[in-house]
């Protein structure tokens, strides 16, 4: 039976509801509090039966084995889910994701209860993160002084610049040819000039609401976390299962017309033959940026023409450049035809010729796509060497993961079997495939549809004509 005390104050009156269930190692009686504050304009009568129902939900949950901690928030509680995955072995990528996230949720729903929070809540929540100027300190910063000559002032270098300011080299030189970079970064950069952003750089505030597929993201650790309170009995639910998320919209794939792919090959002619080997892998396999940044000699099987594909480097800002598994964690063999490894027996006589120029300077990591030192690449650096590749040459903008959909694309205009082409990029399901590439395989189908009418339904037509 639960045991109520009425406690009185100045301002309101509440009431300590105690439980007592199990023993400790003493075998001394564990005890188990709660408070409870009555909302106002309750009749005496509705105040007793609503205190009863309280005590007896609570005794109730007691004897259930639910832990009920009234001083647990959710915003803490968060943060310790963070913690058990990251020592549970979740990529770093996650991690970062989930601490990302972390300063949005603490605004939002962080300072509530970790009991109290109910579906409404997160569907708030999700409301305001999809309206306009939800988006603070975002957007893009172009400078508007002469950094090279600040950066003399202050006696420093752009690599330690980058090195004190923690992003890329890449970032800062974006930064120094007066190119758009992020508001964030620009911060950095100003902070080690000494100088307020706003005074080196032109800002433009991004006032756009979060994509829905952003939202997702949110609802998405918002519900691990409460899963895992569920699954440690602090909650009777996971209220994030009960909330309303928006739908995610699925975008068209860019990939690039067969003219768009001469193009660009003709271009790579007079490019240096490293990125000019990253750019055909790119496009002929259909890898990832960083599995072809990441990918090794030894992984190279000349004889069966073949690559293993089993990692990738990524970058973070507290750890640089890292070796981790593919996006699934799934190794796979990725066929190559004999050009492409004509291409790779001519660039390995290249990458030979670096090491030995570079002497002792060389840091062999078997890596096939390295630094003039040895050492692996920046996957980030492909991004902007792209980006500069495009404007050099008069292109459109190219992404790297464009190549990846122009290469299924073309399989499945070319009446691949989807499952072939699943495997070949990687994707842990079929049905990640079908979602993405489902106009492609739209317009497959159709051109089926026109050929087999060639075939059996037009031949009178073309008699005649």
């Amino acid at each position: 039976m639960a045991n109520i005390k009425k406690i009185e104050n100045k301002s309101s009156t509440s009431y300590q509801i105690t439980v007592s269930h199990g023993r400790d190692v003493n075998k001394k009686q564990i005890r188990h509090f709660m408070t409870w504050t009555p909302p106002e304009g309750l009749t005496p009568r509705k105040l007793e039966k609503e205190l009863e129902r309280v005590a007896a939900d609570f005794e109730r949950d007691i004897k259930l084995g639910y832990v009920v901690d009234n001083k647990q928030t959710f915003g803490k509680y968060a943060e310790y889910v963070i913690g058990l995955k990251e020592s549970g072995g979740i990529k770093h990528r996650t991690v970062e994701l989930y601490k990302s996230l972390m300063e949005r949720i603490n605004e939002g729903i962080g300072h509530l209860k970790l009991v109290e929070v109910r579906p409404q809540h997160l569907n708030g929540f999700y409301k305001n993160l999809s309206e306009a100027g939800i988006r603070k300190g975002t957007g893009k910063a172009t400078a508007r002084v002469d950094l090279s000559e600040l950066l003399k002032t202050k006696m420093m270098t752009r690599e330690a610049l980058s090195k004190s300011a923690g992003i890329s080299q890449t970032t800062v030189n974006t930064a120094f040819r007066n190119q758009k970079i992020t508001l964030t970064k620009a911060d950095a950069i100003a902070r080690v000039l000494d100088a307020k952003t706003a005074d080196v750089f032109a800002i433009e505030k991004d006032k756009t609401p979060l994509s829905p597929k952003t939202v997702l993201q949110y609802h998405r650790f918002i519900s691990t976390v409460l899963d895992q309170a569920e699954k440690e009995m602090l909650v009777q639910y996971n209220a994030a299962s009960k909330a309303t998320p928006p739908k995610q919209t699925h975008n068209e794939v860019n990939y690039f017309q067969p003219a768009d792919i001469l193009q660009i090959q003709d271009a790579l002619e007079s490019e240096p033959i490293k990125w000019r080997m990253f750019t055909h892998l790119l496009l002929i396999t259909g890898c990832r940026r960083g599995e072809i940044a990441g990918l090794k000699w030894s992984k190279i099987d000349f004889k069966n023409n073949q690559l293993k594909i089993d990692s990738a480097l990524l970058y973070a800002q507290d750890r640089g450049v890292y070796e981790d598994t593919t996006k699934t964690g799934a190794i796979r063999f990725v066929k190559l035809p004999a050009e492409s490894m004509q291409l790779l027996k001519q660039y390995k006589s290249w990458h030979a010729e670096l090491q030995l120029k570079s002497g002792s300077k060389w840091q062999n990591k078997d890596f096939v796509f390295t630094q003039d030192n040895g050492l692996p690449m920046n996957p980030d650096s492909v991004t902007s060497w792209l980006r500069d590749f495009s404007r050099r040459h008069g292109l459109p903008h190219i992404n790297p993961h464009a190549f990846r959909h122009t290469m299924a694309s073309i399989l499945i205009n070319s009446g691949k079997d989807v499952v072939a082409v699943s495997k070949r990029l990687g994707h842990s399901k079929v049905s990640t495939t079908t979602d993405i590439y489902s106009h492609v395989i739209e317009e497959a189908d159709a051109q089926a549809s026109e050929c087999l009418a060639d075939v059996m339904l037009r031949k009178g037509e073309k008699a005649i004509g």
